[in-house]
């Protein structure tokens, strides 16, 4: 028998859900408008499950079936139907208070889908076409939920969410080689004389040194394109936006300070560092106000 799932227990646990998982950041800081918690947490929790159906199933057949089965439930919920999972029961709460279309949901799982079938991307055009579903709907999501729907703030965030999905490739290249999946583009292998093969078998040589330089510094440019939205949003929503670029382009700045050695260490941002960025993202915002 279906359990059914009140709103205050789906509200509840979407809540735990958003503060018991790991992120190199928390989904919600104290700063962010307290009004706004709850919806982060539910969108949130739908990223969450959505991402955890493509990865945590142990085999892309499974994992299909459940993001098919993760997308009708979507679906049914946009139609009007009385959701029965307690992520979708919080989740329409946030849906008809801040009028979001469904698009931004279903890109996301047409994401996890690709990564069930394609794990090779041969230019930046292929990976940054992967990053308009994976990424730039989490930012959308975000400035909908700030009360932001222009195209120029879109524009800018799909920069600034699109570098922030690199800056994880980088950081997780032997994560991702455990699942059989290569996101750095194949020309820059044959540009730099390096190989999948070479890859596979973590040889930290200086070809492969040149490739990651070349595809830091190319997220490095996003990082900066999509950086003049922080002065665009409310102090407390550019905050939280400032925090998780200024936090990417750490990520991107330990790569360096490796050599580019991303194949015998992963690079990560420590909780002194964390603190550390947010107290000075915190003085930019209000130098800036």
């Amino acid at each position: 028998m279906q359990r059914t799932w009140s709103v205050d227990e789906s509200l509840e646990y979407t809540r735990w859900l958003a503060t018991h998982h790991y992120e190199n950041f928390h989904v919600v800081s104290l700063f962010l408008p307290k009004a706004l918690h709850q919806d982060f947490f539910n969108v949130y929790s739908y990223c969450r499950w959505s991402d955890d159906l493509g990865d945590e199933t142990g085999s892309a057949e499974t994992s299909l079936k459940l993001l098919e089965w993760w997308r009708g439930l979507l679906q049914s919920m946009y139609a009007g139907h009385a959701p029965s999972h307690p992520v979708f029961v919080a989740l329409a709460r946030t849906v008809e208070r801040h009028r979001i279309p469904v698009e931004p949901f279903d890109n996301l799982l047409d994401a996890f889908i690709q990564d069930q079938t394609q794990t090779r991307y041969q230019n930046w055009d292929e990976v940054m076409a992967y990053c308009v579903n994976s990424a730039n709907p989490v930012g959308r999501l975000v400035l909908m939920l700030g009360g932001y729907r222009d195209e120029e703030r879109f524009r800018l965030s799909d920069a600034t969410c699109s570098a922030l999905q690199l800056a994880n490739f980088w950081q997780d290249v032997s994560v991702d080689l455990l699942k059989d999946r290569v996101y750095l583009p194949l020309d820059l292998f044959e540009k730099h004389g390096y190989s999948v093969p070479q890859l596979y078998r973590r040889e930290s040589a200086p070809q492969f040194a040149a490739l990651m330089k070349e595809a830091v510094d190319y997220t490095q440019k996003l990082f900066e394109a999509g950086l003049p939205l922080v002065k665009m949003l409310d102090k407390r929503l550019a905050l939280d936006v400032d925090l998780f670029s200024r936090g990417g382009m750490r990520v991107l700045a330990k790569i360096r300070r490796q050599r580019y050695d991303v194949l015998s260490k992963r690079p990560s941002i420590s909780k002194t560092e964390r603190a550390l960025l947010l107290v000075r993202s915190l003085a930019r915002i209000t130098l800036a106000a």
